[in-house]
């Protein structure tokens, strides 16, 4: 264990940091505020996935070639957005030319992501590595004794892990800001925040760093980082994919529960990762899952009806979102109707009594441990943090009388949101219910750093332990001459902050994006449906060009 004193671990941490980056930096890159395409340092455009693992399956480019590649790109994204915590270049460089001896000696590749770069959430475990989590008590003391499962199937699949990224003090943010490693910003404008809780990721992969990542959502941590940078992004159903293997607080709470997931800059990288995971059959390992194989043929569109029935959500009941998300929607409900899909309006279910609900299952300890660990660490609550437990203010922990209470309103909740979906089938044409619900990712683009304040548009689903896909759909501009409907009258304290924040120069370049929700344990069709919806919007762009 390294001896330091407290108020030293950050400064010690990202000492370390830069020490490790030095060897790989070609020069610093300074940058004005607006978005920052790193991707010109690539070996070639290696934005995919799929891109990297075939050129060195087919040996156009080398597993060192590429690494080396992303790196270049990784630390300066690191310069650009702060956005990574521990790095191991070193180890992936000896891993990568394992994997060319491999390749040149066999003619085999190790797994099906042979040589592609794989980026990491701080809090999931990598052998070896420290595992701070967002908190300066847990630095140099969290060393990882093994790998989480999810990294472990990632390496059997010949991915070559090489850094870790930044999350949130608590993990319990959708920001990205902590004592340890300081506040990660979004490329696009840097007076964003790049959302949390895996914002590391979302801002690497935004700037090319990575061409995929790991993050965590429990009540939109994957979901709203892939929104404010630009991503695809996928939260799965609970007890499919991995989840063993992770260090933050609350480790056997199980009221609310997160899940790992993937971040890319397409769907197509998605619905790998999701059947790299699951081929590895992880249910024989982690006894929580179920055992449920990747369904490739449904994901490749297999079995879906000719047309959709598709549910648009446009305001949640809460907080109604700014003019960019509802124009997106109103974008994508035309081209749907003009491509023959069955479309109805979404009516909103309790966002307000959801939140409520849920903020309860995160902090049924009143947020005692993550005081504790806080003080602990002789470190102060950053903004956000502040915000999220002064929803558990003044109260004690609940006690097992109470958790059971809340377990049962749990569970009423997820039935009438059940028979709420089922019940559309009064409303479609095809008279069966929807597939699948079209909605924001949140009420904003990209928010000023600190002033985040509606989750409901992601920690619904959580709560419903539904899927949502996240993509993206174009990039905000402030235009001085455009023009803007009026924001309806504010319906509550928190709806009037938000509607308080709308100006266009604040969101100047930030990525606008939306979300689709499927059944649970349906991420496969889930998937499949984000193809054809896209394909309806490109078609409708089509026809508009050529009219």
């Amino acid at each position: 264990m390294v001896s330091v004193k407290i108020h030293d671990v950050a400064a010690q941490k990202r000492q370390e940091r830069e020490a490790k980056l030095f060897a790989y930096r070609e020069g610093r890159i300074h940058v004005p505020n607006d978005v920052v395409d790193l991707s010109q340092y690539l070996l070639t455009k290696l934005t995919e996935t799929g891109a990297c693992y075939h050129l060195v399956r087919k040996r156009v480019y080398t597993a060192q070639d590429v690494l080396r590649s992303f790196v270049k790109v990784a630390v300066a994204a690191q310069d650009v957005t702060n956005c990574l915590s521990e790095v191991f270049l070193d180890e992936a460089f000896l891993r990568a030319k394992e994997l060319d001896q491999y390749l040149e000696t066999t003619g085999n590749v190790i797994g099906p992501l042979h040589g592609l770069p794989v980026s990491i959430k701080d809090h999931i475990k990598i052998k070896g590595l420290d595992t701070s989590s967002g908190y300066l008590g847990w630095a140099y003391k969290t060393v990882a004794d093994s790998d989480g499962l999810v990294v472990e199937i990632l390496r059997n699949a010949g991915a070559i892990l090489y850094v870790k990224t930044q999350n949130p003090q608590t993990l319990l943010s959708l920001e990205t800001d902590n004592n340890v490693f300081g506040r990660t910003v979004n490329p696009f404008n840097r007076n964003l925040t790049p959302g949390g809780s895996s914002g590391g990721e979302g801002a690497l992969i935004a700037c090319h760093g990575s061409p995929m990542g790991v993050g965590t959502d429990i009540g939109g941590s994957i979901r709203i980082p892939a929104a404010h940078c630009g991503l695809y992004g996928l939260k799965g159903s609970v007890a499919r994919l991995p989840h063993s293997g992770l260090l933050g607080s609350h480790d056997g709470m199980d009221a609310i529960v997160g899940c790992v997931g993937p971040l890319a800059t397409s769907a197509r990288d998605l619905e790998l990762f999701c059947r790299v995971m699951l081929d590895a059959k992880p249910w024989l390992d982690e006894p929580p899952l179920l055992e449920m194989p990747w369904k490739r043929a449904m994901a490749n569109g297999e079995g879906l009806p000719e047309k959709l029935a598709i549910a648009i959500l446009f305001d949640d009941g809460v907080v109604a979102p700014h003019p960019p998300i509802m124009q997106a929607l109103d974008q994508y409900k035309d081209a749907l109707v003009r491509a023959g899909h069955d479309v109805i309006e979404w009516h909103a279910l309790d966002h307000q009594n959801g939140w409520d609900l849920i903020a309860k299952l995160y902090l049924l300890d009143g947020g005692a441990e993550y005081h504790e660990t806080i003080r602990a660490g002789g470190e102060f609550e950053v903004p956000q943090t502040e915000w999220i437990l002064k929803h558990a203010q003044g109260r004690d922990s609940y006690t097992p009388a109470k958790i059971f209470k809340l377990n049962l309103e749990r569970e009423a909740f997820r039935s009438k949101a059940l028979a709420h979906w089922n019940a559309t089938h009064q409303h479609t044409v095809s008279g069966r219910p929807v597939d699948v619900i079209l909605c924001p990712v949140a009420p904003t683009l990209a928010p000023p750093h600190d002033t985040t304040r509606w989750w409901g548009y992601t920690s619904h689903w959580n709560l419903l332990d539904l899927p949502g896909v996240v993509f993206p759909v174009g990039r905000f501009k402030a235009t001085p001459s455009a023009t803007y409907p009026p924001l309806l009258p504010s319906r509550n304290d928190v709806e009037n902050f938000i509607h308080g924040q709308w100006n266009p120069a604040t969101y100047d370049n930030a990525p606008i994006s939306l979300q689709l929700v499927g059944r649970r344990h349906n991420e496969e069709k889930l998937l499949a449906m984000l193809n054809v919806v896209e394909e309806a919007f490109r078609e409708n762009a089509r026809q508009g060009v050529r009219s």
